[in-house]
């Protein structure tokens, strides 16, 4: 009965503790939606509130109204994170597999490469000099891509992990009896047991590239339609910035910058980029969570 009484108590104990968890997660997001359809001068008066005196969408009306094209951008990006998702995982997945072979010639060395990009890269003028002029990159809808394909050490080491750990080296064993290649067993065995790593990986890789506006903000300097919804937004921002900063010495840029949302409509453009990973995760969560844990365990 002691041993009972002490495993609830520690049942109720951990209930709390998530329970705080979880909120500090849930508040910060459910005011930032809270605070986008916030009236900006009320919001500006009283602070962040759960509970406004006034609401208002015309920060929502004003991003998508101003003439900056957020659907093209939104566009750019869903093609950017599916495609650029899509190849990432084709190079981590191959690469980890092979380095999860003892006998594959140079595994250690090959392993101890990708080990070592996770502690050093070329730096960021060498890399740019490199996609600008020898790749040819710039510009073009590639510098949003290829930068960011180049796999990712930390989840090449993942993917080895879980396919070591993970996978029964007896189904392998037996498929290569059956006359298998190394290829069959690898689409038809390791790969669908590997649905939980693979989502995992695919969730990083897809969140660095839906988030990511540094290549953007490089490498297109003149193509501006190319722009992501965050370069886009990125963009907006700088802007009302700008007129902030520079409204007594612009000539009617105090009317402009008083029609214009200034706090409410950062809070909105952070909904706009965060909106589709919050939508998208519940989906993949037990995969996820899965993944983790498996793909954590050193081989």
């Amino acid at each position: 009965m002691q041993k009972m009484g002490q495993e609830k108590r520690f049942q109720i104990f951990g209930h709390v503790v998530m329970t705080i968890i979880t909120l500090c997660a849930i508040l910060p997001l459910l005011l930032l939606l809270i605070s986008s359809i916030t009236d900006n001068d009320v919001l500006i008066r009283n602070g962040y509130s759960f509970f406004p005196e006034k609401l208002s969408f015309y920060a929502y009306e004003y991003i998508f109204t101003s003439g900056n094209s957020v659907v093209h951008a939104y566009l750019i990006s869903i093609v950017l994170t599916i495609v650029g998702t899509l190849l990432g995982l084709t190079i981590t997945t191959l690469l980890g597999y092979a380095l999860s072979k003892q006998f594959l010639p140079g595994r250690g060395i090959l392993t101890f490469i990708v080990f070592f990009t996770m502690l050093f890269n070329g730096g960021l003028v060498p890399t740019y000099i490199n996609y600008s002029t020898v790749f040819g990159i710039k510009n073009t809808f590639f510098a949003l891509l290829i930068p960011s394909l180049l796999m990712n050490a930390f989840n090449v080491l993942m993917m080895k992990s879980y396919f070591v750990t993970g996978i029964p080296d007896a189904l392998l064993e037996a498929a290569y009896i059956d006359g298998a290649s190394e290829f069959k067993a690898f689409f038809s065995i390791a790969l669908p047991l590997a649905k939980p790593i693979v989502a995992t990986i695919g969730l990083f890789i897809g969140i660095g590239y839906w988030n990511d506006w540094m290549n953007g903000y490089i490498y297109l300097t003149k193509r501006t339609d190319l722009y992501s919804i965050q370069n886009l937004l990125n963009r907006m921002i700088q802007n009302i910035q700008f007129l902030m900063q520079n409204s007594s010495t612009i000539s009617n840029a105090n009317q402009g910058l008083a029609s214009i949302p200034s706090v409410s409509v950062r809070m909105a453009m952070a909904v706009v980029g965060v909106l589709p990973i919050v939508i998208v995760y519940p989906f993949i969560q037990n995969n996820f969570v899965k993944g983790i844990t498996l793909g954590g365990v050193k081989g």
